[in-house]
């Protein structure tokens, strides 16, 4: 039975690694797509016209490629879980090299919405000032802490799922961290594209957020985890 469990789940990660490697593919090349026909060639003048023009939609562009290489992340696990059988460590070394790729995507992402950032300034004063200096920087921080944040909810997600199929915690406080965190992902993807809402969406997201992060910390240092029946059984008197 457990050979045929694993089996199974084998062919499920199986299925989706092979779905993520078209998925990524078709998202990477429509976001570079959008990217390349709005900025176009020639000087950068030129470009920053183009792109402060169509500033929205450059920024879905962008969010795109990102989602691209957060799924890259994904992909890597599902192809770790279906060939870890074959060679386990192989397959983890494998999985590593992928992430670190992954990861160095992420930073190349956070390089393109400051370059966006530059791109619109320079339409109003071609000379950085000090000012400009320090809100270029604070751009910086912003982008890398939306891309933090949209992993942090990918993460925090997951561990509430596993809390909801344990049963660890009440069911009702893991099913509204999932969708505190899944809420969380996506309203730091929407700051992206609409920076001007950021004060809004903490708002929106902070409390439940809040709440599910509190009543988990209180149920797990009060209560902590229930050992499994057959462990309890098992154990030497």
């Amino acid at each position: 039975m457990e050979n045929i469990e694993a089996y199974t789940t084998q062919r499920t990660y199986a299925r989706l690694a092979g779905i993520l490697f078209l998925v990524v593919i078709l998202i990477a090349f429509v976001g570079g797509s959008i990217l390349s026909r709005v900025a176009g060639n020639g000087t950068f003048g030129e470009k920053s016209a183009r792109i402060a023009a169509s500033e929205r939609l450059y920024r879905v562009g962008l969010c795109t490629v990102l989602i691209a290489s957060v799924s890259s992340t994904l992909l890597a696990f599902a192809l770790y879980a279906t060939l870890r059988p074959v060679n386990r460590l192989v397959a983890q070394l494998a999985m590593i090299f992928s992430l670190e790729d992954s990861f160095l995507a992420l930073i190349v992402r956070m390089a393109s919405f400051v370059r966006l950032h530059l791109y619109v300034s320079a339409q109003a004063n071609h000379a950085m000032t000090a000012e400009q200096l320090v809100d270029l920087l604070r751009t910086i921080g912003a982008t890398m802490e939306n891309l933090g944040g949209i992993c942090f909810g990918i993460g925090s997600g997951l561990f509430f799922y596993l809390f909801f199929k344990s049963r660890y915690i009440p069911k009702f406080l893991a099913a509204l961290g999932m969708c505190a965190s899944l809420m969380w992902a996506g309203l730091y993807c929407a700051n992206l594209i609409f920076p001007e809402y950021d004060a809004l969406f903490q708002d929106i997201y902070l409390p439940p957020m809040a709440l599910a992060d509190i009543g988990t910390g209180l149920c797990l240092a009060l209560f902590a985890v229930k050992a499994p029946a057959t462990a309890i059984q098992a154990a030497p008197a």
